[in-house]
């Protein structure tokens, strides 16, 4: 983190940020400063390749962009203030003059449920002058709920990440983006790096002077409008769970057109439909509770979004949804219990069962959301110890990622995780390394300092210089 005082986003910006999926922002470094980090990114392009996850590393000036006042402010608004820099990053070199397909990130390799909830963010930035003709990134506005591309490739209101060296793009991970064609044919370097929120709103985390929701001044909603969906996020965002449970009238007609509408091909419809039912108490949830058993896993999907915002009275019928044979509708039911979190602490029992279920995205799921639900503590972190003993190398690092959510209080996986350090993939040993910064006690800091230092690594050392001078 940065010496200097973040400089928080204003309410206005985090409306912006929930309606569009993204903001375009500016840093203030001198010209010379991007003079300096584009030679040295041409030279280790040119010499060495793209460095990928060791971006850090083998520029070392980089770090001043990620310390600098506006993407701390950024990203504290977004994701809170004890926010992680994820291990995975990676510098995009665009010099074609075509443009690249619409796409969303991966989170490393597996299918996952997304989350409405700003979980996750990525930085994109810019450090050479990048007019349109250079092929900043485009995204899509709005598009960051939807897990289906619900617009053509060609259709208006794309928005381009361009501006002057030091301009970023702070975006939900999930929205629809590309790269755009580069007819300059000049080099053009976009350097992504990924975050991850490691604790739940308690209290808003930036410039917060209005306390309710309201739709930002300028709204480019190319595709749909979600006023409930983002009065939701807005009050999450504020520190409330289950904001909009039992807002609206308990309507019979209401719920049975409604319950239609979440069988409907456009996804934004159908994702309306799933929030006001969330709002309409005990039939609004006995009708997603049923669409979450739907012959169309898309129907089961949409509905896990609405009861994963219903509230409490949502968690029986989530709990009973754990036994259904069919994986996809565990997965969705355990997604909504992580969602609800404190909520659904009695769930925890059941959750802790399903680590022995053969399909390993249940198990994935599974210890996402132990790390998120965190109650009863002991109980969710001797599961986590469990999932980092897994077969399945996604459960083992998503375990790291959820006992990091845990923090201090998650110590007894210190042995664990120390084990996980020397694993084969990248990515335990990341996630183990950080899950062992945010639990943070004297044990956990030896284990991490040691590993460091075994494996230092010389940013100097290249295959022209392997070790002097």
């Amino acid at each position: 983190m940065s010496l200097k005082a973040p400089l928080l986003l204003s309410d206005e910006q985090m409306r912006q940020f929930i309606t569009q999926g993204f903001l375009i922002l500016k840093t203030d470094f001198p010209p010379e400063f991007h003079e300096k980090l584009n030679e040295q990114l041409k030279y280790v392009y040119e010499k060495e390749g793209n460095p990928g996850n060791n971006l850090l590393p083998r520029i070392r000036e980089l770090q001043k962009v990620f310390d600098h006042p506006v993407i701390t402010g950024a990203l504290t608004s977004v994701l809170g203030p004890n926010y992680m820099m994820h291990a995975h990053r990676h510098g995009h070199y665009n010099a074609v003059n075509t443009p690249g397909g619409w796409h969303k990130d991966s989170y490393w390799g597996y299918s996952k449920m997304r989350h409405h909830h700003p979980w996750w963010a990525m930085v994109m930035y810019f450090p050479q002058d990048t007019p349109k003709e250079l092929g900043p990134t485009g995204v899509m506005p709005g598009t960051q709920n939807y897990q289906t591309r619900t617009f053509e490739p060609d259709a208006p209101g794309e928005a381009l990440a361009s501006g002057p060296a030091g301009t970023f793009a702070l975006i939900h991970y999930d929205i629809w983006h590309r790269s755009t064609p580069n007819v300059l044919g000049q080099p053009r370097y976009m350097l992504k790096f990924e975050f991850m929120r490691t604790a739940a709103p308690v209290k808003p985390s930036w410039n917060h002077l209005e306390p309710g929701w309201r739709e930002p001044a300028e709204l480019n909603a190319p595709i749909a409008r979600h006023e409930t969906m983002w009065e939701e996020t807005w009050n999450w965002l504020c520190g409330e769970t289950g904001s909009i449970a039992g807002t609206a009238a308990e309507d019979p007609e209401a719920v049975r057109k409604l319950a239609v509408q979440l069988e409907d091909a456009f996804e934004p419809a159908a994702l309306n439909a799933t929030y006001d039912l969330a709002r309409r108490g005990a039939p609004g949830i006995e009708a997603l509770l049923k669409a979450l058993r739907h012959a169309n896993i898309a129907v089961s999907r949409t509905a896990a979004y609405g009861l994963s915002v219903a509230g409490k009275q949502a968690v029986p019928g989530l709990i009973a949804a754990l036994g259904e044979d069919r994986p996809e509708t565990v997965v969705h039911a355990v997604f909504a219990l992580g969602e609800l979190r404190g909520l659904a602490a009695e769930a925890v029992p059941r959750l802790a069962g399903l680590l022995d279920h053969p399909e390993k995205t249940v198990r994935v799921a599974v210890a996402e959301a132990l790390g998120m639900i965190a109650t009863p503590v002991e109980a969710c972190t001797s599961s986590l110890i469990r999932c980092l003993q897994d077969e399945d190398v996604q459960v083992k690092f998503t375990a790291g990622l959820a006992l990091s959510r845990i923090g201090s209080a998650a110590a007894a996986a210190v042995p664990q995780l120390e084990i996980a350090l020397d694993d084969e993939n990248r990515y335990v040993r990341a996630h183990a390394a950080e899950a062992l910064r945010y639990i943070g006690t004297e044990q956990a800091k030896d284990i991490l300092i040691r590993s460091l230092f075994l494996s230092r690594w010389c940013t100097n050392t290249t295959p022209a210089s392997t070790f002097y001078p």
